[in-house]
């Protein structure tokens, strides 16, 4: 069966079971530095506009998972990815996929808070114009004050647009960064523990960004906090040695998890 039968089957069997239709798929995903294996046999699906939370121990896989998903892996020498990914049923490890378009349509929010050491305008507008999205100055514009009122960040910077982005705070600048991912209309957000370097107002903040992107935007967020991912989420993936354990809707893997492995870690006696 091709990729856009099995997707066409996939959203009408999940409209007809009241599920939202399956964003990115990976099948049989194996990752290997080097000789070393990384992941092993991953099968995850990440459903459209709902927020994935991937967990598990320190070394466990989950950003290796998450890096794979927009080929961020590509970057690092002698890793290689085996198995399949698809992004609404297009294999994204396709040789003719362009690599810079996959990244716009699967944008990255880092752990620690990356600005460009350009202004805040500069920074939100940088990727609209390399993709050629802005015709004119005032549809740039338009693009830069969308995006940061969408990360909840216009009214606190709307008189400071020309300041550097480095000289925000730290919660501020991931909220940047969220709105410069934003900005190239992707289709899913990767976050990659995109709290662990801000204090727990910051943290807050994000959390209800997270929350009001998923009515737009597919989320996939790894997170050492299980707290976070049973405040943000609506499915989680364990994560334990390379292999995913198990993964269903967040309220199930926290009150009911199938597995001793991940019994044993949301109670704290492994982590």
């Amino acid at each position: 069966m091709s990729d856009t039968m099995e997707m066409a089957e996939d959203t009408a069997a999940a409209a007809q079971a009241g599920a939202k239709p399956v964003m990115m798929r990976g099948r049989d995903v194996c990752v290997f530095y080097g000789e070393k294996q990384a992941l092993f046999g991953v099968d995850l699906d990440v459903r459209a506009n709902e927020v994935t939370a991937l967990i598990g121990p320190s070394g466990c896989g989950k950003s290796t998972f998450l890096r794979c998903l927009n080929r961020m892996n590509d970057t690092i020498d002698g890793c290689r990815v085996k198995g399949k990914i698809t992004l609404q049923g297009a294999d994204i490890y396709d040789p003719k996929v362009d690599v810079v378009e996959l990244r716009a349509s699967v944008g990255m929010v880092f752990q620690k808070p990356n600005p460009f050491p350009k202004s805040i305008f500069e920074n939100i507008a940088y990727g609209p114009r390399i993709h050629g999205l802005a015709k004119t100055k005032a549809e740039m514009e338009e693009i830069v004050a969308t995006s940061l009122q969408k990360a909840g960040l216009f009214e606190e910077v709307k008189d400071r647009l020309d300041e550097p982005g480095t000289g925000l705070s730290g919660g501020q600048q991931q909220r940047l960064c969220i709105a410069r991912a934003i900005a190239v209309s992707p289709e899913v957000i990767l976050m990659d523990e995109p709290c662990s370097a801000l204090d727990p107002i910051a943290t807050a903040r994000v959390e209800e960004l997270i929350d009001e992107l998923r009515e737009n935007y597919t989320i996939v967020i790894v997170t050492h906090s299980m707290q976070q991912a049973a405040r943000v989420s609506q499915r989680t993936a364990f994560f334990h040695l390379g292999n995913l354990v198990e993964e269903g809707p967040t309220d199930d893997i926290f009150t009911s998890p199938q597995d001793k492995r991940t019994q044993d870690y949301i109670t704290g006696r492994f982590g």
